[in-house]
């Protein structure tokens, strides 16, 4: 069993970007290497500005590279919250701007060539019990008549055609939403990067960022101090010490993943005969689907723990047996990967992306950070640009801090988990 992701390790090989002479001076730096790195790059060097990208590991290697796969519609918060939050024409462009995101990385896709099995194969979004499958017939009519949003309901007998499984009390099928390789995917969108002019720089982290008395931002690494005009940061759940007012402001939630051995496309299609993605209405749910080579990918908050060697292969074991209650007809399967990494989450569940301090920012993608990250980079480019009004978040600051002690490290999330999973239990 591998404790690598699998979408990392079954992608082409990433070359080594480590150990670059760093430039004395760059209009834009951007401090992390995922896909709000790596699209605020490329978008803002195809504008001409000289870009360097900061990585402290490698390029991928945090939550970019270590998700669901999954590049799915609807917005991190319900409907009904977004509108009693923001009125409805501001939820409705909300709502629109996490539509839209899909549609962004398909275009990028197509226009730089990135072969990373983008596939409109749609989401069903499962009822854990039934009186779920009653709120999924409300939010069905709410996104066609508030959000102009058309889904499918389907019924725990149409939900079998759809799913091998009993264990489920009918679904929502939004029929647009995507999965894709996002390992080939960072890949490729790396490389595009690198062809519009973008430096990437691995294994060289940001220690500190100060504003200079001119305005500019001298940028800290490792390797040396660079003078930059702009800094992007685009760290999310790996935000570190060396930008603190970032850290305080989200938490880093774990999730874990195994991906099961080959099932063969007969075994596969019994499964998940139509081979939708699937994420379940729990508290503390399940997110599934069908690789590329007929694997399941099944992921979860398994534990409320840090990621590492132990953590992972205890947390494998749980996600193991959740896996089999669900599809009995796995039980035999062996698993031939397991992995954890971190969510960024901020306190009101809805990404954040601005400026403070001068420093332009984008996080907290609460599990949507595929597509959103995508579409956020390229948004950080135009408000880096002078069009502020490019940036869907526009205006929703984030909440003040109502952890007390809290610094960056959520000590409070095992009660957080215990409660969530008794509510499942419960309610």
């Amino acid at each position: 069993m591998k404790q690598i992701p699998y979408w990392l390790d079954t992608a082409p090989p990433f070359p080594d970007r480590s150990g670059k002479e760093l430039p004395d001076a760059v209009d834009v730096a951007v401090i992390g290497g995922g896909l709000t790195g790596l699209s605020t790059a490329l978008h803002s060097a195809r504008k001409g500005a000289e870009v360097l990208l900061l990585e402290k590991d490698k390029i991928g290697s945090g939550a970019s590279g270590r998700n669901g796969s999954m590049c799915t519609q609807g917005i991190t918060i319900s409907t009904g919250e977004a509108r009693k939050r923001y009125g409805q024409p501001r939820a409705r462009e909300l709502y629109d701007a996490f539509r839209e995101a899909v549609d962004v990385v398909e275009e990028l896709t197509e226009k730089e060539g990135i072969d990373c099995d983008f596939n409109r194969c749609g989401r069903l979004g499962v009822a854990y019990k039934p009186e779920h499958f009653e709120q999924k017939k409300a939010q069905q009519r709410d996104l066609a008549e508030n959000f102009g949003h058309e889904t499918v309901l389907l019924s725990p007998a149409e939900l079998r055609a759809e799913l091998g499984s009993d264990y489920y009390h009918g679904a929502l099928l939004d029929p647009l939403s995507a999965g894709l390789h996002v390992g080939k995917y960072v890949h490729g969108l790396a490389e595009a990067a690198e062809r519009a002019g973008a430096r990437l720089h691995e294994r060289n982290a940001v220690t500190a960022v100060t504003r200079a008395p001119d305005g500019s931002f001298l940028v800290e690494t490792w390797h040396g101090t660079v003078r930059a005009k702009q800094v992007m940061a685009a760290t999310d759940a790996y935000t570190d010490r060396s930008l603190p007012w970032f850290r305080k402001r989200l938490v880093s939630v774990g999730s874990f993943v195994i991906v099961t051995e080959p099932l063969g496309e007969e075994l596969a299609r019994q499964v998940i005969p139509k081979a939708r993605l699937v994420v379940d209405s729990k508290n503390i749910g399940h997110y599934i689907r069908l690789t590329p080579d007929h694997r399941l990918a099944f992921g979860g908050r398994a534990r409320f723990a840090p990621s590492d060697p132990a953590s992972d292969r205890r947390s494998g074991a749980v996600l193991k047996r959740e896996m089999v209650e669900i599809f009995p007809q796995l039980s035999h399967v062996g698993i031939d990967y397991v992995w954890g990494g971190s969510v960024g989450f901020s306190y009101d569940r809805i990404p954040h992306a601005g400026q403070a301090d001068g420093v332009y920012y984008s996080m907290g993608y609460c599990g949507h950070g595929v597509q959103m990250a995508t579409y956020m980079g390229r948004a950080m480019a135009e408000v880096m640009d002078g069009h502020p009004e490019a940036n869907p978040l526009r205006g929703i600051g984030f909440p003040k801090i109502p952890v007390p002690f809290y610094n960056g490290t959520a000590w409070f999330l095992p009660f957080a988990g215990a409660y969530y999973k008794a509510k499942d239990r419960l309610t």
